[in-house]
């Protein structure tokens, strides 16, 4: 569109010219042409068994050129086998090593199969990628950008931790969507606009990912939104059931693809590379850090990825590490940090040549981490597949790398074992112990000087502690086996925390015991009687409680042939063994020497029954004796103390309280005055001083108010006569206030008391005399005198006239 000239008067849009028309019909038409000529190469390929390079397949011009300007030039095994069959619009099943490229191996059908169907802005969501972390998903994002760009598709990402509103606009205008489970079901639910009922393909990458993480509802709840008619990919390093039976349901005839040039079975997605060293430390489990400690600064030159269990140790690592300057830049990632910071804490690891990452499982999967030299697993991963996720951050491609992993004396066994079911062996190596550096003595003091690492470090040892005790396999992690206090200490902890999973395992433990059965012979009889014993108590006490048992009181049992009595074996259960312990009757005995049941006290003849209660019998007749008559029901007994019959007018009950002697009273009692003071002269004559005392003090109050009064009357008065000296002109020189007085006026004497000052007014001011002698004048009449000369003078003419 031009721009407005001076005037500001907008020109009007040109029309294209009559060649340019002719042009852009032309490259339509050669457009068309060329896409329905890459349909049909398509459709008729055969791949050849030498196939390397991209370059080789039938693709768009643009795709080529896109991933030449990426640098991919040649292809991995995973991409020359699941690409043929993709691009032919068949559902591919593909399951590769760690590091092969099963990330081109679904972009390029994306990117091919919306090309080849002319998808433009207007169709909406075409392609739809899944990922289980939003890590992974930014790493696809921008493999995307960098091999798409010279198409005219429109790409998104959607993952959490982002802004939800500028997602929803952005969402309907997208043709393909890179998203994490969550976020996307919750578009899905919730955004106007957002539909998925034209998609063509749908990739699912990391899949056994994504269903160990507990996306399996959320997957499931997806796969319903999407319509049936569309391809499907899905990838993944290791194949599982789980995994077998999401395919079973959400693919259609899939084509499975493995990376073993001898075999296309999924099975063998177990090879680790070839390029890849795995080695294995055995040591305490106190000494970990020691050994990470020592490894990290002999190797300052390298690029180290450090796995842990749990997101507490690796931020309890990072921060004592840091503090300690190990002389390497160190990061930490884990699933508690805001998106922001994991982005940034991805990128900086991926651009470094030499640093330390530690990090969690989150770390595991799919992440492309160029040139990491070693993959220490400090903490053993709960599976084989877990194992393998690790190891695959290094040596991808066609380069090397070395793994080690740190088990303890009790995982050593069970771990090896799994990995060499699965053709997977690791070398066992050892750590000198002169090379060793140890760091407890600098966690303690970090933990005495900053109260925050010693929080950190007893987060760290429960995490730990709980990872452990919730792996499935048993075999391999032992929680009973770990020297716990010594754990603790190598923390920097003063001592090991309370942990109450461990206290209930120990417990529980306890209770499921295995069952011993044993034979038994009876004082009494020969009968043997078989036992079986459900906890770790003694033999004596097994024999002592059956001695009790075959004393005769068991059932006998007429054999009809013999005719002889014969005692059956009895099985004692756990409520026998309850009601057998030796202990249980420690506070009944001692109740039953307070209690004494006879009916006179005296009659005990042992010497230990000196302190006995008697038992009173209370005579409460009044509701008792209504409830307990013989002529009602157990039922009506109940209903006559329900609410209902109390409301209607039924016996109520009420609260009653024992003295020392046992007999009942009255929770409020009024007792009269007489009989609390009965027989006590010495009170009366106190409350006779007593009242003495207080008229006294009454009639002394008394004088001293009707003094105070009489003064404030006084001072009054004062006060009203200075006033009117003041208005005469006269000076009273400085005015003398008592010291005692507090200014204070009672209200009583506020009131009109009847006297002579009852009908007093305040003294006229000036502006009412003037006014007054003004109206005299005007009247003919003189003007009120308000002061004692002008009384005077009146006076005297008054008597002038008279004579």
């Amino acid at each position: 569109m031009a721009e407005a000239g001076p005037s500001k008067v907008p020109q009007k849009k040109r029309k294209p010219t009559k060649p340019q028309v002719r042009s852009s019909k032309v490259k339509r038409i050669s457009q068309v042409k060329s896409i329905e000529a890459l349909e049909q190469a398509v459709q008729q390929y055969e791949p050849a068994p030498d196939l390397k390079a991209f370059s080789d397949l039938p693709i768009s011009e643009l795709t080529k050129k896109g991933l030449k300007k990426a640098f991919f030039m040649d292809m991995t095994d995973i991409q020359a086998k699941s690409l043929p069959f993709s691009l032919k619009g068949k559902d591919v099943l593909g399951a590769a090593r760690t590091g092969s490229g099963k990330t081109l191996a679904f972009l390029i059908p994306v990117l091919e199969i919306l090309y080849r169907r002319k998808w433009g802005p207007q169709d909406g969501l075409g392609a739809l990628i899944i990922s289980p972390t939003r890590e992974l998903a930014v790493q696809i994002f921008e493999v995307l950008r960098s091999i798409g760009g010279y198409h005219a598709f429109s790409a998104g990402l959607v993952i959490g931790g982002k802004n939800l509103k500028d997602e929803r606009e952005r969402l309907s205008r997208m043709n393909i969507l890179v998203a994490t489970p969550g976020r996307l079901l919750q578009h899905m639910d919730q955004t106007i606009g957002f539909e998925c009922d034209n998609l063509q393909m749908l990739v699912l990458d990391e899949a056994d990912r994504i269903l160990d993480m507990g996306f399996q509802k959320t997957l499931s709840a997806l796969l319903s939104h999407l319509p049936k008619s569309r391809q499907t990919l899905l990838f993944s390093a290791t194949q599982t059931k789980s995994v077998s039976d999401l395919a079973r349901l959400s693919l259609k005839d899939p084509v499975p693809v493995g990376v073993n040039p001898e075999s296309d079975s999924p099975d063998d997605a177990h090879i680790v590379p070839k390029s890849l060293e795995q080695h294995y430390v055995v040591c305490e489990l106190d000494k970990k850090l020691d050994i990470l400690w020592s490894f990290i600064k002999s190797h300052l030159q390298t690029k180290t990825l450090v796995f842990m269990s749990s997101c507490k140790q690796v931020r309890f690592v990072f921060e004592t590490f840091c503090k300690m300057h190990p002389g390497i830049p160190l990061l930490h990632l884990y699933g508690k940090q805001k998106q922001m910071t994991r982005l940034a804490t991805f990128q900086r690891f991926t651009t470094m040549k030499h640093a330390v990452l530690i990090a969690t499982d989150i770390a595991a999967r799919g992440l492309d981490f160029p040139a990491v030299d070693w993959v220490l697993q400090l903490d053993a991963p709960e599976d084989v597949d877990t194992y393998i996720h690790r190891v695959g951050r290094t040596a991808r491609y066609e380069s090397a790398g070395k793994s080690l992993l740190f088990l303890v004396p009790s995982e050593e066994e069970g771990m090896t074992q799994a990995l060499a079911k699965n053709n997977i062996t690791a070398e066992k190596i050892k750590i000198k112990a002169s090379k060793t550096q140890s760091i407890e003595n600098q966690l303690q003091k970090l933990a005495f000087q900053e109260p925050e690492i010693k929080y950190l470090g007893q987060r760290a040892f429960v995490s730990y502690l709980r990872s452990i005790h919730l792996q499935k396999d048993k075999d391999i992690f032992k929680l009973d086996q770990l020297p716990i206090e010594r754990f603790a200490e190598s923390l920097g902890l003063p001592g090991a925390p309370k942990v109450k999973f461990l206290s209930k395992e120990m417990a529980k433990q306890k209770k499921n015991a295995s069952r011993v059965v044993t034979s038994i012979q009876t004082p009494q009889s020969n009968v043997k009687k078989t036992v079986i014993d459900n906890d770790q108590s003694s033999d004596e006490e097994d024999t002592e409680g059956l001695s009790d048992d075959s004393s005769g009181e068991e059932d006998k049992i007429e054999n009809p042939k013999e005719g002889n009595l014969e005692k059956p074996s009895k099985v004692r259960t756990k409520y026998d063994r309850m009601f057998e312990r030796k202990n249980q009757n420690i506070l009944s005995e001692h109740y039953t020497k307070l209690i004494d049941h006879s009916a006179d006290i005296g009659q005990g003849d042992d010497e230990d029954d000196f302190i006995t209660l008697k038992r009173a019998d209370h005579e409460l007749n009044e509701l008792g004796s209504i409830l307990d008559s013989e002529h009602l029901s157990k039922r009506k007994q109940r209903l006559a103390l329900s609410k209902k019959a109390i409301s209607k007018g039924g016996p109520k009950g009420h609260k009653l309280i024992f003295d020392e002697e046992g007999k009942p009273h009255e929770l409020y009692e009024m007792k009269a005055v007489e009989e609390v003071f009965k027989d006590n002269e010495h009170v009366k004559e106190a409350g006779k001083k007593f009242a003495e005392s207080e008229r006294s003090k009454l009639k002394e109050l008394d004088v001293i108010d009707k003094e105070e009064a009489k003064e404030k009357k006084r001072e009054k008065k004062r006060k009203r006569k200075e006033r009117e000296r003041e208005a005469e002109g006269v000076d009273m020189g400085p005015t003398i206030v008592p010291v005692d007085d507090d200014g204070y006026i009672s209200p009583d004497f506020d009131l009109p008391s009847g006297s002579e000052d009852e009908d007093e007014e305040a003294p006229p001011t000036k502006r009412q005399k003037g006014f007054a002698m003004e109206n005299a004048h005007r009247n003919h009449r003189p003007a009120e005198r308000t002061s004692l000369e002008d009384e005077e003078e009146l006076a005297l003419q008054l008597l002038g006239s008279r004579r």
